[in-house]
């Protein structure tokens, strides 16, 4: 029978953590379908520990050349997403989304008309290529009397994207800025695919690069209807191989490797890692009895330690001129050999922020 430790470590060859494969940023997100990316500089981090010798900067020049792309494509949260994906992911899980959000649209007093006054507003704002900050589009709202108190701006903004209006640009200096998604990114002559063959595609990415794992998790992960997971499944099945353990049914890549590649004795993984958040139940690399640890409640996920494919322990870091300091907070005191693999692991989150780690 396969343990736990078994599937984390399939888990983390899957997901090319510690890869030695030297590829480009767009490829791992691609690859990876999107990247949960509502805390920025984490998920620049969670693209770099998946590509052998990156540095930061070389994800954010991704970002900037309009590779990669941060939008709201799935489950009402940010996202790094692979340019060439971005329209049929959009088109494909936001109204469902949408769909989801009367409720809070109506609490704060959003309506269809409400959108399409916005709409107009920051397609005037940002047109001819504009970078605008978030607080200078909230100006333009309410300049049109479109009220942004409250959580109002940025559930207008979080629609719009998800309609396909505005995705992020480039970041100046520290300031997030939007941008005209058709403008940024010019549509492709090809059509969009069908949707049931959409529903395959997503259904392979997920179980290439996070199998293995359940119906259950791609359901949680995507956003889509069980009913959509099912069939994303079924016409995915000639490329997928299904394995029972412990009565629930696993699904992977059908050409995975029966054995994982050797993976790095140690991790540190950002918050919100898809190593984590990718999976519905994370029982199988994350004991029960440190979930409130990594996950204290309001959807918040910390960096974790991962040690032979199990979370050990949560991390934080301090950025000072020339090193950043790590401080490590183990589940469970440290054997020398997991001290040892954690500094290798800090002197390559290190390397990716071009600083000297010193672990605390």
């Amino acid at each position: 029978m396969k343990s736990a430790a078994t599937i984390g470590l399939q888990r983390l060859a899957r997901q090319g953590i510690g890869s030695a494969q030297p590829v480009q940023p767009a490829e791992v997100v691609g690859r990876l379908g999107f990247v949960q990316a509502q805390d920025y500089l984490g998920a620049l981090w969670a693209v770099g520990a998946r590509l052998p010798g990156a540095r930061e900067a070389d994800i954010e020049q991704a970002l900037a050349g309009r590779s990669i792309v941060r939008t709201w494509p799935a489950r009402g949260t940010l996202h790094f997403v692979a340019a060439a994906d971005v329209r049929w992911m959009l088109h494909l899980l936001t109204p469902r989304m949408v769909a989801r959000s009367a409720g809070r649209d109506r609490q704060l007093g959003l309506d269809d008309d409400t959108y399409a006054r916005s709409s107009a507003v920051m397609s005037r704002a940002l047109e001819g290529q504009r970078q605008l900050s978030r607080e200078a589009l909230y100006a333009a709202l309410e300049a049109a009397h479109i009220s942004t108190a409250g959580q109002r701006g940025i559930h207008i903004l979080g629609r719009l994207a998800q309609l396909g209006l505005i995705c992020f640009g480039p970041r100046q200096g520290k300031q997030q800025t939007f941008v005209l998604l058709d403008e940024w990114l010019p549509r492709p002559g090809r059509s969009e695919p069908p949707r049931d063959q959409a529903l395959a595609e997503l259904a392979r990415r997920y179980f290439f690069s996070r199998g293995p794992a359940t119906l259950a998790d791609f359901v949680w992960w995507s956003g889509l209807t069980t009913a959509d997971a099912r069939a994303g499944i079924e016409t995915a099945r000639p490329d997928l191989a299904a394995e029972e353990i412990d009565g629930q049914t696993y699904w992977q890549g059908a050409s995975a490797p029966k054995r994982p590649a050797d993976p790095p004795a140690a991790c540190l993984l950002p918050a919100f890692d898809e190593y984590l958040v990718g999976y519905k139940d994370r029982s199988a690399v994350l004991g029960p009895g440190y979930t409130q640890a990594v996950n204290a409640g309001g959807g918040m996920l910390s960096p974790v330690i991962v040690i032979d494919g199990l979370v050990v322990g949560t991390w934080k870091r301090a950025l000072k001129k020339e090193t950043v300091v790590i401080t490590p907070g183990w589940f469970r005191p440290p054997k020398k050999a997991q001290q040892a693999a954690l500094l290798q692991a800090a002197r390559r989150y290190g390397d990716f922020l071009e600083r000297t780690a010193v672990v605390a």
